[in-house]
């Protein structure tokens, strides 16, 4: 009686393993379960790959600063900066020998003077 028992019992549990299992999978075929499975994956590979570009702009950033340095060291770039000024630039003065001569301190103008205004329309 008691082999009865227990293969009566097996069987049961058996039966209500394999029902429980069957009606899971039922239920994750229909429509509205697939359509919420596939947002679910939809939103889970954005983030993913969201991620991965945050990641690969940081890597491109990092690098590109480290061959800005390189650039910057090869052209003399981050060389010290020299803060004096430089010397005061010489002119060089051309005569004009159409002209009278300035002569400096004399309140006579030496140069033309024009009756009016030439850049003025009148």
């Amino acid at each position: 009686m008691f082999r009865r028992t227990f293969w009566f019992s097996t069987g049961v549990a058996a039966g209500v393993w394999a029902t429980t299992k069957v009606n899971r999978k039922l239920k994750q075929l229909k429509p509205d379960h697939l359509a919420v499975t596939a947002a679910n994956k939809a939103i889970e590979a954005g983030g993913r790959l969201k991620d991965r570009a945050v990641d690969f702009a940081l890597e491109v950033r990092d690098n590109m600063a480290q061959r800005e340095a390189e650039l910057g060291d090869a052209l003399g770039l981050n060389a010290p900066v020299d803060r004096e000024l430089p010397a005061p630039r010489g002119y060089a003065v051309i005569e004009n020998r159409n002209s009278p001569p300035y002569v400096e301190g004399s309140k006579k103008s030496t140069y033309p003077t024009y009756p009016y205004n030439r850049n003025e329309d009148h």
